[in-house]
């Protein structure tokens, strides 16, 4: 996520989505009653009578009250009555802004919460994307690298296919591609890979694979076609939000094992009482927070508890991680919802 402008004085934040991501952690940050205005398309109704009026699209100005947020297929949607519009577009008419790759937003709140501001920073930091994408069918591969503003393509691979000795010409190009896949990951050690194909194209690779750690990263996906648009079309399926969520959910694991061992070597706190005395103390370098515990707080109007330590945990300096993979996240939910890492080992 590009962060355009951020006017805290004025509690006011522009962004640009850069990625699929970007989508999951506005739906995070963008509550009921603020405000988010941008370039949207309408829809205008010009003149006449009911029968003979004519419906026209125009890209305007609009800004909305948010009532409610829906994000599915990589695209989140943010509806609301319109409060500031051109003169000839009703104010109090709901709108609908669908957020997605390439859309500039603005979001104004009333408070900015610790918790918003470490969401916005999470998707604001350039965290390198390690994730392969082979799109082909039975006479062309193109390999592209996943990147935080889109994509490199690193090959366009094409097969000698002829028609009269299809299976064979197939079996090769398959393996043609196989051996590319493995010399990248063992060069670059992606954390996924996405294979698209039309059709069936998928199963005939995937015989190639006789490496199982290589099989454990694959995650399959469909494309219409293989041309100088298919990247740009798998990059809006829903399989790749899967991808993402995985290569999120295998970082925070991560994370939790090493809170879990500091909490054997007792390095560590867990629980609001505990969490809250060592941030007093100024003892905490992690502050973990799981997603849940957020959502919770927040249908129980207490929230403020957790914004608090946030806040007052930043303030040491500490690293503020939300925690939103389910395993990550259940096993942080076993330990109240919330963890400090210490700075240092204290003696009782």
């Amino acid at each position: 996520m590009k962060i355009i402008l951020k006017d805290m004085k004025h509690k006011i934040l522009k962004v640009r989505i850069d990625n699929n991501e970007d989508s999951w952690y506005l739906s995070n940050i963008i509550e009921p009653d603020d405000l988010v205005s941008g370039m949207t398309e309408r829809k205008i109704k010009l003149g006449g009578t009911e029968d003979k009026s004519k419906i026209i699209k125009r890209i305007i100005h609009l800004k909305i009250r948010v009532e409610k947020l829906d994000d599915e297929n990589s695209v989140l949607r943010v509806s609301g009555p319109i409060i500031e519009a051109p003169d000839d577009i009703p104010k109090g008419d709901f709108h609908t802004f669908a957020l997605d790759q390439g859309s500039v937003v603005t979001i104004e709140k009333e408070h900015w919460t610790a918790y918003s501001l470490k969401k916005l920073d999470e998707a604001a930091k350039n965290d390198k994307l390690n994730i392969l994408v082979v799109a082909f069918d039975r006479e062309e591969a193109i390999f592209a690298l996943l990147k935080n503003q889109g994509y490199d393509i690193l090959l366009d691979l094409k097969g000698d296919v002829s028609k009269k000795d299809l299976e064979e010409k197939k079996s090769n190009f398959y393996s043609e591609i196989y051996k590319q896949i493995k010399a990248y990951d063992e060069r670059e050690g992606f954390s996924s890979i996405v294979l698209a194909s039309p059709a069936f194209w998928k199963e005939y690779l995937l015989k190639e694979f006789d490496d199982d750690a290589l099989r454990k990263k694959i995650t399959l996906a469909a494309c219409s076609s293989i041309d100088e648009g298919t990247i740009n079309e798998i990059l809006k399926r829903p399989e790749l939000k899967t991808v993402l969520e995985k290569d999120r959910s295998s970082k925070e694991s991560r994370l939790i094992e090493e809170l879990l061992d500091d909490i054997r070597k007792d390095n560590a706190a867990y629980g609001i009482k505990q969490v809250k005395e060592k941030i007093v103390a100024g003892n905490v370098s992690a502050l973990l927070v799981s997603e849940n515990l957020v959502r919770k707080m927040k249908s129980e109007k207490i929230f403020d508890q957790i914004d608090l330590l946030m806040n007052d945990a930043e303030s040491l300096g500490a690293d503020i991680r939300i925690i939103s993979s389910d395993d990550a996240a259940k096993k942080l939910d076993g330990l109240s919802g919330i963890a400090a890492i210490l700075r240092w080992k204290e003696n009782y």
